[in-house]
């Protein structure tokens, strides 16, 4: 087993931890809108604090309990075309998977090739996970790669048949490896303004855990 820092949250129904930086003596209030509940947060950079909070590969995730979900989508038209941004969820309303194929799909070119890479905090739930395989099944042209930070649930047998019948349905699936983190980190990721762009530092048991995950998601397929 993994061992896991105890960082609870204060407002971990949120799954945010309300202090900034870690390192830095005095505590920062995340600026926020305040958002209307369930709602879908979109955008192209996440803030540092939610990033460094979950995405972290821990293995019991309490208060880690939104979706965030990075994504690439590369069109193979007659001129390529690359998107990029990310999405959130407050996981009342739909997930943030289900608000991808919702929301940021539709918007790119209809009858194209798309190839799709999303980064995500955690691995879909069963929902979820079915709502991926009937994209890919009616979308020939749609070729998915999902990276996740962890695995959720997953020592539960529907769990893991739905994981199983993801790969069946043409999902690749793969655990986010430290190089993964540090890409979302480059990409996706928002630095404080006027500060020069802060190199990715990787947490402790970032590999032993990636290793870990890894072992299990290959069990399970």
């Amino acid at each position: 087993k993994m061992a896991e820092k105890q960082e609870e949250p204060s407002n971990a129904q949120n799954g945010e931890p309300d202090n900034a930086e870690e390192g830095e003596g005095k505590k920062k209030k995340v600026k926020r809108e305040d958002l209307p509940p369930f709602e879908i947060v979109t955008g192209e950079r996440l803030p540092a604090i939610f990033f460094k909070f979950q995405f972290r590969n821990v293995e019991y995730s309490s208060g880690r309990n939104k979706t965030f979900l990075c994504y690439v989508v590369e069109t193979q038209g007659k001129e390529p075309v690359t998107s990029r941004g990310y999405l959130e969820d407050e996981h009342a309303a739909a997930h943030a998977e289900m608000a991808f194929f919702n929301t940021i799909l539709p918007t790119c070119q209809a009858g194209a090739r798309h190839d799709v890479t999303w980064y995500v905090s955690s691995s879909p739930c069963v929902t979820c996970a079915q709502r991926i395989c009937e994209a890919l099944r009616k979308n020939k042209g749609l070729r998915l790669t999902i990276m996740v930070g962890r695995l959720f649930m997953w020592e539960e047998p529907e769990m893991q048949a739905a994981l199983r019948s993801m790969k069946e349905a043409g999902c690749k699936l793969r655990i986010m490896k430290p190089q993964d983190f540090e890409y979302v980190w480059k990409n996706f990721v928002e630095q404080e303004e006027g500060e020069e762009a802060k190199s990715f530092v990787p947490w402790e048991d970032i590999q032993e855990n990636f290793l870990y995950y890894e072992e299990k998601l290959a069990e399970i397929l």
